[in-house]
């Protein structure tokens, strides 16, 4: 019988403070990541929170959630949807956008969610260990027009 495949799907946004910093957070397998977290299926699913509009209203509850920030979500970053193998054998399709932080003056609180919480510098982000495709969506929000 024929079963097909479901991928996991993680909305990760691209956000900077005042400083033009952006906003990471350090996960279990001690990476620095996008905030963000993955499409809730809604309780009919089998979920246990109320099913997600849309990837955009997903990004704005999970970066609020893992961080106190308000953001409205932007646009979908170029070079910003790509698989990732967190553990072998386990993969996710990643959709990263750029966000407006709508409450600026408010530092970032850390969830119970992640070790760490940390603000770089754009000439910081290369030497950080996280994967490629999170580092390629931060330069694609630094140099997108809209920002």
């Amino acid at each position: 019988m024929y079963q097909p495949s479901l991928w996991p799907v993680s909305v990760k946004g691209v956000a900077l403070d005042n400083e033009q910093r952006v906003l990471l957070l350090r996960n279990e397998r001690e990476e620095w990541e996008l905030p963000g977290g993955r499409l809730e299926i809604g309780q009919d699913g089998g979920g246990s929170a109320p099913a997600d509009i849309s990837p955009a209203q997903a990004l704005e509850r999970e970066l609020e959630e893992e961080t106190g920030w308000l953001v409205k979500t932007g646009p979908q970053l170029e070079g910003g949807t790509w698989i990732y193998e967190p553990i072998p054998g386990r993969r996710v399709l990643i959709l990263t956008y750029g966000c407006a932080v709508l409450t600026p003056e408010q530092g970032p609180v850390l969830s119970r969610e992640h070790k760490q919480i940390g603000l770089f510098h754009r000439h910081e982000v290369p030497a950080l260990t996280m994967p490629d495709g999170y580092k390629d969506a931060i330069s694609a929000w630094y140099d997108h027009p809209q920002r």
